[in-house]
């Protein structure tokens, strides 16, 4: 298995603003119009990326606007977290390995705060993200700790794991 760095320089990957590193690998040409509270915003129909998480990191909880599928590179598996519509806590474990519970893809639901790492146990995770409609900075928000716990209280211990203020 090649070290975090190998991919990271191979990839050209960069630093994310929530963690980690990322290279957009893709943006649809095409894109459509959405009505956003009354207001039209246009949107290409795909984007993606790679991602890469070093264990001891994490992807703070935040939200798009958008569903968003995770796939399964190289490396570790990666525990990927949200709070779906009806405010149950999901986890999904990517990864190669269906023996223990991993899976090549998982979907996050538009709209749903989630978060992401590596298990304490690896080193890091590859992953890749492909978002749709795609991926625009406009529609990501980032969690504020405390906001987020008084709206899900039951999820304290998780959100205060995996926030960064």
């Amino acid at each position: 298995m090649f070290e975090a760095a190998y991919w990271i320089q191979k990839l050209g990957l960069l630093a994310h603003p929530e963690g980690g590193f990322f290279k957009e690998t893709y943006r649809s040409e095409g894109s459509l119009v959405l009505i956003d509270d009354g207001l039209e915003k246009s949107r290409h129909y795909a984007t993606g990326i790679y991602f890469l998480m070093e264990t001891g990191n994490f992807s703070a909880f935040h939200r798009i606007k958008s569903d968003e599928l995770w796939h399964f590179y190289a490396g570790d598996p990666l525990e990927v977290f949200f709070i779906d519509h009806s405010g149950i806590l999901q986890r999904h474990l990517l990864g190669q390995n269906p023996e223990n519970g991993e899976t090549l893809q998982a979907l996050v639901p538009y709209n749903v705060w989630f978060a992401s790492r590596p298990l304490k146990t690896g080193k890091y995770s590859l992953v890749g993200c492909t978002v749709s409609p795609g991926f625009d900075f406009e529609d990501f928000e980032m969690a504020k700790r405390d906001a987020l716990t008084h709206e899900f209280p039951i999820h304290q211990v998780i959100i205060e794991e995996l926030t960064r203020e």
